[in-house]
């Protein structure tokens, strides 16, 4: 099915989807984790666990859609052939944890050192700074895929990293950088990504003035 943007640009996601293991055997990596989900999935199952809690109250965003073409393979069938983006998404998630508005977006990369920037769009960096710009919270959390490593990234760095790209920066940000700046995650079984616990870190941060 194709979609596009506002502007009839097609879409494409530069996210890379992990692929669903197939059979009853599980990798040690993901020992905790619920098998075979992608990041998306996983995300969405740690927000129903902590709202279920009381802990947080997040949600992925639903994107509007228009849709232009659709075929009847059957009466009682219809399958959508394409379909428009009423307006440019911004980012994946948002919601309150304790009294903060919280806003990030989840991106997965095949690279083993770097992630790189072809993973964003310009008006998801322009939505991360209107919102820091009013006080929120905002963050990716970033899944190297091959490592099995999750950190949340601070959107702040995010965005002055992108910017350099202006001036002859770098088109990624190194892992040893998001190793030093971000806060790593680790699966565990309930939440499945516990990330929360590290936006109490980048809070804390934020409170410190650093």
């Amino acid at each position: 099915m194709a979609f596009h943007y506002p502007n009839g640009q097609p879409y494409s996601n530069h996210e890379t989807k992990q692929p669903k293991k197939q059979g009853r055997h599980t990798s040690p990596t993901t020992l905790y984790g619920k098998r075979g989900m992608s990041l998306e999935e996983e995300i969405n199952d740690s927000n129903q666990y902590y709202r279920l809690r009381d802990a947080a109250v997040i949600y992925k965003k639903p994107t509007p859609i228009q849709i232009v073409k659709v075929d009847y393979p059957a009466r009682s069938q219809a399958v959508i052939k394409e379909a428009y983006f009423k307006q440019a998404s911004t980012t994946d998630y948002n919601g309150i944890y304790q009294g903060h508005y919280v806003d990030f977006e989840a991106k997965e990369t095949k690279n083993k050192t770097s992630f790189p920037f072809q993973n964003f769009h310009q008006h998801q960096i322009d939505h991360f700074r209107a919102c820091l710009q009013q006080g929120g919270v905002c963050f990716v959390i970033m899944k190297f895929v091959p490592l099995q490593r999750l950190f949340v990234y601070p959107a702040s760095l995010l965005i002055t990293q992108w910017d350099n790209q202006a001036t002859g920066g770098r088109k990624s940000i190194p892992l040893a950088a998001i190793v030093t700046d971000g806060f790593e995650i680790q699966y565990q079984l309930n939440p499945s990504i516990p990330y929360l616990e590290a936006v109490d870190q980048l809070i804390a941060r934020h409170h410190k003035g650093v």
